[in-house]
């Protein structure tokens, strides 16, 4: 049985409660200070916090965020071993495959992150 077998979505971690991580954006990675930090278009439900009614141009709430991984170690992609190398896109999936192992894909491929718990940080706009 692999890692993956046991592997845990990401809608079923606390951090991205009320969120639809398929429905967003990755706009840039950096690693700053053993961060990994990946910034992103993110899509809110109205059951999130901070859901807001869409404006009249709208028709989904998106807020700018980041989510941050910490005591980062080291991250594996089909594009390279840095953050640099990674390329923006929409968000189809992310999953826990064990602990300190993460798996996030979309149209950017699949980014391997070894890392702490990711914690999403909304900015403020």
């Amino acid at each position: 049985m692999t890692s993956a077998d046991h592997a845990t979505d990401w809608r079923e971690l606390r951090e991205f409660a009320a969120v639809d991580l398929m429905k967003s954006f990755v706009l840039g990675w950096e690693v700053e200070a053993g961060i990994l930090m990946i910034d992103v278009d993110l899509y809110l439900t109205p059951d999130h916090a901070f859901y807001e009614e869409p404006r009249p141009a709208e028709k989904v709430c998106i807020r700018p965020a980041t989510i941050e991984f910490r005591l980062f170690r080291g991250l594996d992609s089909e594009r390279g071993t840095s953050a640099q190398d990674l390329a923006t896109g929409a968000i189809s999936g992310m999953r826990r495959l064990a602990d300190g192992r993460y798996e996030i894909s979309g149209d950017f491929g699949v980014v391997l992150i070894d890392a702490e718990r990711p914690i999403m940080k909304l900015k403020v706009l």
